[in-house]
């Protein structure tokens, strides 16, 4: 081998996912981590399958509730329902916490809405400019506020 040859394939390339992972399993995480929608060929590729398999656990996955096929695109494409991981958070959360510690959440989570509704003139974040003042130290403030 030169200088210039190309580096040698190694053939203990680690897969991407575990042994025992089925198909269901690996399209079923692909799409948990999609935040647009996307082709089912390219969930295919993500979670190493075939396209008519991915497709056919896309539409258990839609049948279930947790995609959505997003019209009548050509290739058709999915995107995860959010509302799907919200009532998974609500459920989690209806579990592992009393009836009085989610008043008492909400109640903090009311006040902190409230304190930021005051600092920054809107309860959307996403509508927050940290960058609109010259001065470092409001600029630092701003940030630290948003990212809490």
């Amino acid at each position: 081998m030169t200088e210039f040859d190309p580096a040698p394939t190694s053939d203990n390339t680690q897969r991407r996912w575990q042994k025992g992972t089925d198909t269901f399993g690996r399209v079923y995480d692909v799409v948990l981590g999609i935040t647009s929608s996307t082709a089912y060929t390219e969930i295919a590729e993500l979670a190493d399958c075939s396209p008519n398999s991915a497709k056919k656990h896309l539409n258990r996955l839609a049948e279930m509730g947790i995609v959505r096929a997003e019209g009548d695109s050509r290739p058709a494409t999915y995107k995860r329902n959010e509302g799907y991981l919200e009532w998974q958070d609500a459920s989690r959360i209806a579990a592992e916490l009393s009836v009085e510690e989610i008043i008492d959440r909400v109640e903090a989570l009311e006040a902190q809405r409230a304190e930021y509704e005051s600092q920054f003139g809107t309860a959307d974040l996403t509508a927050v400019s940290v960058f609109d003042h010259e001065d470092h130290e409001t600029i630092h403030e701003r940030m630290t506020a948003v990212s809490e």
